[in-house]
């Protein structure tokens, strides 16, 4: 088998797409072969293989844990429980003496595999890497802190839980005191080998290992031994903050070295323990000291970057909290700002360098994440964070420096443009006290007037021709000025500068353009109170001309794929105006799809930016809705341009794509007004049947929002074609499963709510039984939830045999009363935990409808339900509607997971084509007006006289 996969995996690697996909294929039909893992394992770790071909085998076999390793139930295990074991015993050595660049890759599959067995199913794993480590040989302790690492990392973003606190107390017990004395013969053996550059680069590496190891160990509480062993371990970083080597020292300005890698991760501890620990920290004070001096001596070279920005960040965290005001007098503020803030604000060459050499990756630090890991990001953190006690201070300090920094600019513009760069920035980090790129300022410095500088420092550089003698970093920055306080910005006064913002645009430069339609994106993404503050009245004249500058800017952005997709911040403009253009797009929407097309036939060659992708596809679902839905006759004209490449997509099994082209052929569908299903859809159904599509977790969701749009259209003929065994076949896939039953639901309340009910019946006992087994087998919450939307659904379904009679005949025709006894053991304890608002309200609707309508409701076996069931819905109808707010950070569009995730495609949930509220619900404006018409309607009748008054009482 080795050979064969060997060749395979050697194929993957062709140019030629028709051996690529033979290749991939065969190593598909491979996977399903017991010992298949193990051989790709042998592979990986075999010196008579190409390292290529190593490398991409530990890739793949990466993807093969992250698709394969978890069990789901219901599904049956792709990997043999012999050959999970083996795994577990082989990757270990592996990790030890595979090269370093394999090893990163194997690390991303232990961490995996540790997410579910460590260590419940992998006891012997600490003890086993323990053993292993060796003082005469760092090669393989090399491997070992690796695979510690790996495991360890996890715990930085996990929850605080008993199961993880019982996970982490087990590694300190086996892995603590071995970890503390190996750190200590390491350090040891870095004096004795101080004039040895070979050694002590293995040995640099090995602590940068430990350091990071150490922070995992302490991230969520702070253990015993390390309290215990406090002073030991403090100094041992102390001593490598201040360490300093010629032997390790390189000439190269750009890459960071060993020392300041150490550093580096070193600042992230006592960042860490000054931030969570300050108490426990006796230290704090010998550190600040240390950090201070390291900031004012290391040089401003880029290989400095990460160290500087953590050590700044600690400094932050010691800024922050009350308790350490005392430390920061008036001098030291003036000093902090002298000596640290401003020239880690000033620009560099290397920045300069960056905006022209390497446009997206400028933008992507400044924009995204706070500058993360960029000096100028760590020093606007740290104003901010001194901003929090000493606002008054703080800004008059800075503002000395900003009034020297306009007038250097003033006498020559031209010469001293780095000046105006520099005071803009400064100005933008001490205005805002805080803020992000998705919602702008949150809160501003009080003694600083926003709109009096935006008039005087920024507004004249927007104003100066596009294209004219300004600097384009100057440019930038007055475009960053306007995205970060937008919010403090009246709309009179962002409509004044919009037309500046628009021209710029047409800038020459990336950088500037770029910056331009986040801009626009942002602004046009502003709401006042709940509402979109613009609409298409407010920016018509610019619609056109930003949307022919956008798909130019795009589509003249580069031949291969991946660099047309490279600025996905021009394409989620693009949908913004798109979305807020509505139909007024109608004269001249041929040409956009065309183009829309024309991207996405490009991208599917190669699809690479995973978030371009989306805001492609979603500005299709946009002008869909917009234009179709309100000129149903049009969706053919849409079909004709959008089939051609759908077809392209599913045919080539692009499964990155292949959920989107779901969710967009259910959104037409859905608009064809004529009842019936389309003959190009009719085509396309029984290939959508097919088991293998339903493989991909990524395609269930979209598939069953198309299926849901076929059954609304033909479900009759569906049923008549003999397709419903099909249908249900996937629901019974479903509904087994932990992963998709929700899925399943879904599926089969659009099966209930279309198919005729005479097709249905000899269905109903085996549908219902495979519910039935689940919740008897394994009840999960999440199952109970989908249990209650079908029976709610089912109760308040319109149509010909079916009403709440029925729906309870379904359950006690497999067990008299068994409606009765599922009410009491499921029904009503799961309408008693949280739910959303919407789900709330199919609850309340569908079970007061089965209370005032259903015969057997008021029969002797099933009275004493009432009171439960009544309480429970007053209950559900007092949830305050402050629980119901729907704060989206998209406004209309959410973009959720848009992660490439290796092999597996994962799905990204389209807001076009969304449906905003479900059909059930759409003549029921007020759920609590609907239960008081109903229970007063059904007081009145004879069969409310059933019912005591002291159940009436409860809706008073």
């Amino acid at each position: 088998m080795e050979v064969e996969i060997a060749q395979h995996i050697q194929n993957t690697l062709s140019a030629a797409l028709e051996v690529r996909k033979n290749a991939e294929s065969g190593l598909l039909s491979l996977e399903t072969k017991p010992g298949f893992c193990i051989a790709l394992l042998t592979l990986v770790g075999s010196a008579a293989v190409d390292l290529a071909t190593r490398m991409t085998c530990a890739v793949y076999f990466k993807n093969y844990v992250k698709k394969n390793w978890k069990q789901h139930e219901g599904e049956a295990d792709k990997i043999l429980p012999a050959d999970r074991v083996a795994i577990k015993t082989h990757i270990v050595d592996l990790m030890i003496t595979a090269p370093h660049s394999i090893q990163l890759q194997l690390s991303e599959a232990v961490t995996m595999i540790a997410d579910n067995d460590f260590p419940a199913q992998w006891s012997n794993l600490i003890p086993l890497l323990v053993s292993k480590l060796d003082a005469s040989n760092y090669d393989i302790n090399s491997g070992v802190l690796q695979t510690a690492h790996s495991i360890f990392k996890r715990w930085r973003h996990q929850f605080r839980s008993n199961e993880l606190f019982t996970e982490i107390n087990l590694v300190l017990t086996e892995f603590a005191a071995p970890y503390l004395a190996f750190f200590q013969a390491t350090d040891a053996l870095v004096d004795q080998n101080a004039g040895n550059p070979k050694a002590l680069a293995v040995l640099f590496n090995t602590i940068l290992l430990l350091t990071k190891i150490f922070y995992s160990m302490n991230c969520q509480d702070l253990p015993e031994f390390f309290e215990n062993n406090h002073n030991a371990c403090m100094s041992l970083f102390k001593k490598y903050l201040l360490y300093k080597n010629p032997a390790l020292e390189t000439n190269d300005d750009e890459e960071a070295g060993p020392i300041q890698k150490v550093q580096a991760s070193i600042c992230e501890i006592i960042d860490l323990y000054g931030s969570k620990y300050d108490e426990d920290f006796t230290t704090l004070p010998q550190f600040v000291e240390t950090v201070w001096g390291l900031l004012t001596t290391t040089g401003l070279e880029p290989k400095n970057d990460e160290l500087v920005s953590k050590a700044i960040g600690f400094l932050t965290s010691v800024a922050r909290p009350v308790r350490h005001k005392h430390m920061f007098s008036v001098d030291v503020l003036r000093n902090i700002c002298q000596s640290i803030i401003l020239p880690n604000m000033s620009l560099r060459e290397s920045d300069v360098e960056l905006f022209q050499d390497d446009c997206m990756e400028y933008i992507r630090r400044d924009l995204e994440g706070s500058d993360n890991g960029t000096r100028r990001g760590a020093a606007t953190d740290l104003i901010r964070g001194l901003l929090a006690h000493f606002s008054q201070e703080i800004t008059a300090i800075l503002s000395e420096y900003l009034g020297v920094l306009l007038a250097e600019y003033a006498r020559d513009q031209k010469a001293n443009w780095k000046a105006k760069d520099t005071a803009l920035y400064l100005i933008i980090a001490v205005s805002a006290k805080s803020s992000s790129l998705q919602s702008g300022v949150i809160n501003t410095n009080e003694h600083i007037n926003i709109v009096d500088v935006f008039a005087a420092n920024v507004l004249p550089d927007l104003q100066a021709p596009v294209n004219g003698p300004t600097e384009p970093i100057i440019k930038v920055d007055a475009l960053k000025y306007v995205l970060t306080f937008r919010n403090q910005l009246s709309k009179s006064q962002i409509l004044e500068v919009f037309p500046f913002i628009v021209q710029h645009l047409s800038s020459t430069n990336y950088v500037v353009y770029t910056y331009a339609a986040v801009c626009v994106e942002r602004i046009l993404a502003l709401k006042s109170g709940a509402q979109p503050m613009f609409n298409k009245m407010d920016v018509q004249q610019y619609i056109q001309p930003m949307l022919l500058r956008l798909f130019a800017l795009i589509q003249d952005s580069g031949a291969s794929s991946a660099k047309f997709a490279e600025n996905d911040y021009l394409m989620k403009a693009l949908m913004r105006v798109l979305l807020i253009a509505k139909d007024d797009v109608l004269p001249y929407a041929s040409e956009i799809l065309s183009r829309l097309t024309q991207i996405i036939d490009v991208i599917s060659k190669n699809p690479s930016n995973p978030k371009f992708n989306h805001f492609a596809f979603e500005a299709v679902g946009t002008l869909i809705r917009n234009v179709c839905q309100s000129n149903a006759q049009i969706v053919a004209e849409f079909e004709q341009f959008l089939f051609p490449p759908f077809q392209g997509i599913l045919q080539q099994d692009i499964a990155e794509f292949m959920p989107y082209v779901f969710q967009l052929l259910a959104q037409m569908l859905a608009i064809h007004k004529e009842m019936g299903i389309p003959p190009a859809y009719k085509q396309m159904l029984q290939p959508l049947l097919s088991p293998a599509l339903w493989e991909s977790h990524g395609n269930i969701p979209a598939l069953v929002g198309l299926l849901g749009s076929y059954l609304s259209k033909g479900a009759a003929e569906i049923a008549a074609a003999g397709q419903l065994t099909a249908i249900l076949g996937i629901y019974h896939k479903l509904i087994s499963s932990r992963m998709n039953d929700h899925f399943g639901f879904d599926l089969i309340i659009s099966v209930y709510e279309n198919v005729p009910s005479a097709s249905l019946a000899p269905f109903h006992k085996n549908i219902l039984m495979l519910i039935l087994q689940r919740l008897k087998s394994s009840r999960t919450p999440k199952l109970v939830n989908g249990f209650l939307k079908l029976l709610a659904s089912l109760m308040i379904f319109e149509k010909e045999g079916m009403n709440p009679d029925v729906v309870i005949g379904y359950f006690d025709g497999i067990t008299p009363n068994l409606f009765r006894d599922m009410s009491q053991s499921v029904v009503l304890p799961g309408l008693a935990e949280f739910h959303q608002p919407e789900e709330r309200n199919l609850f309340v609707v569908g079970f007061t409808k089965m209370l005032t309508t259903s015969s057997t409701m008021v029969s002797d076996a099933y009275l004493p339900l009432w009171p439960q069931y009544c309480e429970t819905i007053v209950s559900l109808l007092k949830i305050p509607a402050a629980q119901d707010a729907d704060v989206n950070p998209e406004d209309e569009f959410y973009i959720a997971d848009v992660e490439e995730a290796g092999y597996q495609a994962s799905f990204a949930k389209l807001a076009a084509p969304s449906k905003k509220k479900t059909g059930l619900l759409a003549n029921i404006a007020d759920p609590a007006a609907y239960v008081m018409q109903s229970m007063s309607g059904f007081r009145n009748s004879p069969a409310g006289a059933r019912i005591g008054a002291e159940v009436y009482a409860l809706f008073a």
